[in-house]
């Protein structure tokens, strides 16, 4: 009787083992395999939440067959307590392993309204726009520049939501006193800024923030960037660049920033310059001249005056012999690694050419015929804008 006993025991046993490992080896499937939803979606998670809740709102939305299985799953993979706030796009047909990963690796915020403070050459704008999950695309609700414009009612709107995302755009070229004024004006910082920051000691870039953030953390996060971004360039420059410095790199590189905004004749422009200084001619660029009369606050807004390419200033470029003191805006990455690394060429002239690019030269010959072609250019746009 109890070897009958043991022996239906023992049967129950490997079956139970058997429909266990069938459980599991079916969860394992569903948890990796892809999901059931059809269309992307923004996941809010609050803070203070837990995969418990998480789980429970992606199974009401679609997204995934069981939330206890992804429950199950977060927890043999470690990841159930890691679990971070914020939005987060899901993907259509997105695994329950696949959100996981998503919900728990940290980071930005991959959708929902988001504020963005655009600081450009020109102005300073402010957006409010939001993600379409389905399309994947940013649809503006608002734009307006704070300095100039009357605040629309949804930027007041998206700033009393708790899970509205803020990040700071900065574009090429802008100056340290642009950049500071910016910040200023900004009503979600806190001020503690009063001298500017070194120029060209700032990495264009976009930097994520939250209201209450100090100007100082944002400008820290801005040199931080721009100085790993030097060290790299300067570390991987060409042989026989007249660069004494990662300084002068960073001079020649705003220079170069200022001149084109043509990203595929940054190298060339900076070969330009290159060879002027290996051949001791002055760098000649209007650019430079501006920063002498600006000092980067603003911008000139008119053209040079014939007085003011012969006046010297430390940055005059048509009077000094070399590169100028300091920077004459803050360039990005791609302009550094030009003028560390700038194309090799014959050409010492360029001039623009009516495309948005630049006619280049090797003799004075051929660039003053460019600079008639751009004359010609010049006077035909005026008569149509007088038109």
């Amino acid at each position: 009787m109890w070897r009958h006993i043991a022996s239906n025991a023992l049967t129950f046993f490997i079956v139970a083992l058997f429909l266990l490992a069938g459980i599991v080896s079916f969860g394992s499937k569903q948890y990796s395999e892809a999901g059931p939803l059809e269309q992307a979606i923004c996941l809010q998670v609050e803070s203070g939440s837990n995969m418990r809740r998480v789980t429970q709102n992606l199974a009401d939305e679609g997204a995934i067959k069981s939330a206890a299985v992804m429950r199950i799953g977060a927890d043999y993979a470690k990841k159930a307590n890691n679990l971070k706030a914020g939005s987060f796009l899901v993907p259509q047909a997105a695994s329950m392993e696949e959100i996981v990963d998503i919900v728990t690796r940290g980071g930005r915020n991959t959708c929902g309204t988001e504020v963005v403070y655009r600081i450009g050459v020109t102005r300073t704008q402010v957006l409010v726009r939001e993600l379409d999950p389905a399309s994947n695309r940013f649809i503006e609700i608002a734009a307006f520049n704070p300095a100039q414009d009357e605040v629309p009612s949804a930027y007041a709107t998206v700033k009393a939501e708790t899970d509205t995302r803020y990040r700071v755009a900065m574009a090429e070229g802008v100056t340290s006193w642009q950049v500071l004024d910016a910040l200023r004006n900004l009503d979600l910082l806190e001020m503690d800024v009063a001298e500017t920051p070194a120029e060209g000691s700032l990495a264009p870039d976009s930097y994520e923030f939250v209201p209450g953030t100090t100007v100082s953390s944002i400008l820290d996060q801005m040199m931080a960037a721009q100085s790993q971004i030097l060290t790299e360039a300067w570390v991987g420059r060409a042989d026989g660049v007249p660069l004494a410095s990662p300084q002068e790199a960073l001079i020649l590189a705003s220079i170069v920033e200022k001149e084109t905004g043509v990203p595929e004749e940054r190298r060339q422009v900076a070969s330009v310059f290159v060879n002027r200084l290996n051949q001791g001619m002055r760098l000649q660029t209007d650019p430079t001249v501006i920063y002498g009369i600006t000092k980067g606050e603003g911008i000139l807004g008119r053209g040079l005056r014939q007085s003011e390419l012969r006046r010297e200033t430390p940055w005059n470029t048509y009077v000094i012999p070399a590169l100028p003191p300091t920077p004459i805006a803050n360039p990005g990455r791609a302009s550094i690694e030009a003028a560390l690394n700038p194309d090799s060429s014959p050409f010492i002239f360029f001039v623009a050419d009516g495309t948005g690019g630049h006619a280049f030269a090797t003799t004075l010959a051929d660039h003053n015929r460019n600079v008639q072609a751009w004359r010609v250019i010049e006077a035909e746009r005026a008569n149509n804008d007088g038109g």
